[in-house]
């Protein structure tokens, strides 16, 4: 499965932390926007995910072990509704580049990261996200025999 790995940190929220809060939207509205800072991601790689039956990213928070399956239902590049976007980061709107309309949060398998390796140069992205500055990576997951998890 291709599919597109993100860092995330914590430096911005609150001390319930970023995951805890978009969930807690998720679980007052059925869903919450999670928004990119930074670079636009490929919409090519998006709308392949958008097209399978459950489109997901990984997400990698930085300085930690901590790797989640963020599962989506559409992007957009424009400011979704406000109140379905966790309130620490309303005010930074402008800045966040994409929005993904999430429906779940999953904690990936302790061991993810050696599953997955990056479309442009084929190294794991144990060892690829360690040696690199990247916001994202686009990255090919072999979990299991067909690829799928």
């Amino acid at each position: 499965m291709k599919t597109i790995a993100l860092r995330f940190s914590d430096n911005y929220a609150p001390k319930e932390g970023m995951i805890f809060l978009h969930q807690k939207v998720i679980d007052d509205n059925g869903y919450v926007w999670y928004g990119k800072f930074g670079n636009r991601i490929s919409k090519d790689i998006i709308e392949e995910q958008l097209k399978t039956d459950d489109p997901k990213l990984l997400l990698i928070k930085s300085g930690s072990v901590e790797r989640y399956w963020l599962h989506f239902t559409s992007y957009q590049e424009s400011i979704p509704e406000l109140d379905k976007i966790p309130e620490y980061y309303r005010n930074n709107c402008n800045d966040i580049k994409c929005w993904f309309k999430v429906i779940r949060f999953e904690r990936a398998e302790k061991d993810v990261l050696s599953k997955c390796f990056v479309l442009s140069s084929g190294d794991c992205l144990s060892n690829a996200s360690k040696h690199s500055m990247n916001p994202y990576f686009k990255i090919e997951y072999r979990g299991d025999k067909d690829g799928a998890i």
